[in-house]
C-alpha cells in the first residue's frame, strides 16, 4: 500500500507537472491582429504568419478592410494591434487629420501610382477637357496631383497638401473627378483616365508597363508603405519580431506574385 501510495504520488506530481507545462506553453502563444487592404496583402500576411507562428509562436489574425479610410481607425479603437496599408504620407496626412499618434514601425513596398487608359495608348493623346479620375482621400489626392504635375499638365500652389482647388494652372483645361480610391480603376469605363494605387491597379488586372506615366519605380521616399501601430507600442518586442517575418526573401518572391511586378520592396 506504502508502494502504491507513493507511486499515485509520483504519478500525481507528473501529471501536475505536465498540466502546468502545457499551460506555460499555451499562455506563450500571442495573437496579434494586422488590418490590411485587398486580398493580394491578405494573402502575403498569411504566409508571414505561418513562419511567425512555427518560429515565434505568433498568430496573425488577418482583418481585411474594403477601404484606406478603415485600418487606422481601427488601429485607433483597438480593433486591430497593427496594419499594413499606408504610405508615410498618407500616415502623416491622417494623423493630422484625426489627431492620432500612428507610427511606422517597418518598411515593407512601394508601389508606384499611376495614369491609366482604356481608351487611350499614350499620354499624348490626352485632349483638351479630358476628365480624370483621382483618389478623394487627402493623401492620395495630393500625389495624384503631383503625378500630373509631373506629367507637365498642371501646376499647383505651395500648399502641404493640395487638393484641386490649389491647381493655379491646368493647360489642357482637365476635369478632374475624386473619387474613393477603391473606385479608379472601375473609372476608367467612363474617364478619360484615371490615377490608380498600385494594390488597385493590380487587383484590377492592370500592368504598370501599360501606364500612361507613373512614378518611378525605384524611388520610394515618403511614398513606401510601412507597418504601422499606435506610438505607445512602437517598441513592442512582439510586433518586432512580426516586422523581421515580414522582411524575407519569401515575401519578396510573394509581392511578385501577388502584384504582377507593380511593387518594389523598401527594406
Amino acid at each position: 500500500m506504502k508502494k502504491t501510495g507513493r507511486l499515485l504520488a509520483a504519478l500525481g506530481i507528473t501529471f501536475g507537472l505536465a498540466l502546468t507545462l502545457a499551460g506555460c506553453g499555451k499562455s506563450s502563444n500571442k495573437t496579434v491582429k494586422v488590418g490590411v487592404v485587398g486580398d493580394q496583402d491578405a494573402a502575403i500576411w498569411k504566409a508571414v504568419g505561418k513562419e511567425t507562428e512555427k518560429k515565434d509562436h505568433i498568430t496573425l489574425k488577418i482583418v481585411n478592410f474594403t477601404d484606406y479610410t478603415q485600418p487606422n481607425a481601427a488601429l485607433s479603437d483597438h480593433s486591430v494591434d497593427i496594419n499594413a496599408f499606408q504610405s508615410l504620407n498618407f500616415q502623416d496626412a491622417w494623423n493630422k487629420a484625426h489627431h492620432t499618434n500612428i507610427v511606422a514601425i517597418g518598411n515593407t513596398y512601394f508601389q508606384p501610382l499611376a495614369l491609366y487608359s482604356n481608351k487611350l495608348k499614350k499620354l499624348s493623346e490626352i485632349k483638351r477637357g479630358a476628365q480624370i479620375a483621382i483618389p478623394n482621400d487627402a493623401a492620395n489626392e495630393t500625389r495624384a496631383l503631383v503625378l500630373l504635375k509631373r506629367a507637365g499638365f498642371i501646376k499647383l500652389n505651395k500648399a502641404s497638401l493640395p487638393t484641386t482647388k490649389d491647381v493655379t494652372e491646368n493647360r489642357l483645361g482637365l476635369k478632374f473627378t475624386t473619387v474613393d480610391a477603391a473606385q479608379t480603376a472601375r473609372s476608367l469605363s467612363s474617364a478619360d483616365a484615371a490615377v490608380v494605387n498600385g494594390n488597385y491597379a493590380s487587383a484590377a488586372k492592370l500592368s504598370l508597363k501599360d501606364a500612361l506615366y507613373a512614378e518611378h519605380l525605384k524611388t520610394g521616399g515618403q511614398y513606401i508603405n510601412v507597418i504601422s501601430t499606435l506610438k505607445k507600442d512602437k517598441n513592442n518586442a512582439t510586433y518586432k519580431k512580426i516586422v523581421k517575418a515580414y522582411q524575407t526573401e519569401a515575401t519578396k518572391q510573394n509581392l511578385k506574385k501577388y502584384y504582377k511586378g507593380n511593387t518594389l520592396s523598401a527594406w
